[in-house]
Parts: C-alpha cells; structure tokens; sequence
C-alpha cells in the first residue's frame, strides 16, 4: 500500500449512501475501510480494490463505544494511518411515532447510533489524527459529517430522527472549531432525498411529489452525488474553509415565491 495514498474509514460503508461514498474515494486514490455491525461484510470490497488501490471489512457498531478503538486499531494495523473519517452510519426510528406517543425507547435507539456513536467515534478519531499531526507536519486530515435535511425538516412522525441529525451538524460545528488549531478542517455534507434500498418503501411517494416540484432539480438524488461531494472536501478543493455545510438535494431547501 502506497504511504502517499489517503486511508478514509466510512461507516455504514457497505450500501447506500455509505458505498456510494466509498467507491468515490476509491476512484480517487485512496485506501478504504469500510465498517458496518453485520459480521459479514466481505460484498463490495472487490469493488473499491478494482478502483486501484486497497480495502478491507472493519465490524463494529458505531452506537457501542467499546467497538471504536477496536475499529481504529483495526485501520492501524492494516494501513499505518487514518486521514479521513466519514461519519454516514445512522437507521431511522423501529417505528413512525407521532411525537405525542414516541417512546423513550425508540428515541433511544436512534441517538445511540445516529448522535452518541459518531459523537464518540470522532473524539477517538480525531485525537489519532492529532497524534499523527504532530509526528508528521504534512499529515493532511479530514472529517466529514453525514447528516440529512431533517436536521432542519421537520417530520412529527419521526422526531427522534429530527433531533439525531440536528445534533449530528452541531457536532460538525463543534469538532470544527476543536480541530482548526491542527489544520484539519470538518464538515457537514446533508443529502435529500437519495435513492438506496432504504427509501425503496417511499419511492411512490417521492416519483409524485419530484413531478409536482419538490426540488428544484426534479429528480431523486444518487449515492454517487453524495459521493462526488465528499470526494472534493477529501481532495481538500475547499482548502480555506472549514465548518460548512454541503447540501445535495436538488436545490430542495431554497425558498421561492
């Protein structure tokens, strides 16, 4: 494995959104492990290693603290190094509660993988690259959020997952201001609607309301666009910025009259 080649970990990297990224990085240059809490994982790996450079399977679930270093030392081990941490894990509520039934289970359940999890799996992360920073001048680091336009959407039916990605981009705040010092920049990349299996249920819904104007781009929006945002912020074309927000979602959020 080439030492120049950048090493990204990707949760939730083994479909959707999660693959769509990997395989973007992939295709520019860099190492790749992707995590996912199915102990099977091998699917797809022949994928990113056909892009040209390496990749392997880390188990672990993001909502346990105990399985972060062992995904992190994993990636040590494996590669020597970890510049780039995509936080994409995250499932929605067992249930579609009105907020005014919602049980703090379901709530529970949410945060603990949504929020909790990559809350504490960037701390980890972020002080490896710190000790990497300090041994290296040159270590390029970043940290990339994926969170959703129901940080700001509001859906009474699904509250939990509201508040979970709402925390998430504050999250995204706060590590950037913590990590400015080191020169490693953070962001928030927050996709739309996006086609994987795990809208399939809704697609009825969405092919409707994309016909009758819901984004200003009338189509649903692609793994590979979510991809292709995150390769540019690991490529560092935003160099002078940290601490933004990347909307893919067809132009959904801007207001017209």
């Amino acid at each position: 494995m080439a030492k120049d080649r950048k090493v990204a970990l990707v949760t939730g990297g083994r479909r959707g959104i999660g693959f769509g990224i990997a395989k973007a990085l992939a295709a520019q240059g860099c190492d790749i492990a992707i995590n996912g809490i199915s102990p099977e994982g091998g699917a797809g790996i022949a994928e990113l290693k056909a892009l040209g450079g390496d990749a392997f399977y880390v188990q672990g679930d993001v909502a346990d603290p105990a399985d972060h270093a062992r995904m992190v030392e994993a990636v040590r081990e494996r590669f020597g190094r970890l510049n780039v941490l995509i936080n994409n894990a995250g499932i929605g509520p067992r249930s579609r509660d009105d907020i005014l039934t919602a049980t703090p289970e379901n709530y529970d359940h949410v945060m603990q993988t949504n929020l909790r999890g990559p809350y504490f799996l960037t701390q980890r992360v972020a002080n490896f690259m710190v000790e990497q920073k300090k041994a290296d001048p040159a270590f390029e680091g970043v940290v990339v959020f994926i969170t959703s336009i129901s940080s700001t959407v509001v859906s009474v039916n699904r509250g939990e997952y509201c508040i979970s990605k709402a925390g998430l981009s504050m999250a995204a705040q706060l590590y950037a201001v913590r990590l400015a010092e080191f020169g490693i920049p953070v962001h928030e990349v927050r996709p739309g609607i996006i086609a994987t299996d795990l809208t399939a249920g809704v697609k009825a819904k969405y092919d409707k309301l994309f016909a009758e104007g819901l984004a200003l781009l009338p189509r649903w929006g692609t793994p590979e666009d979510v991809g292709r945002a995150v390769a540019a912020l690991v490529r560092g074309d935003l160099a002078y910025s940290t601490g933004q927000v990347i909307m893919v979602d067809g132009g959904m959020q801007i207001q017209t009259l």
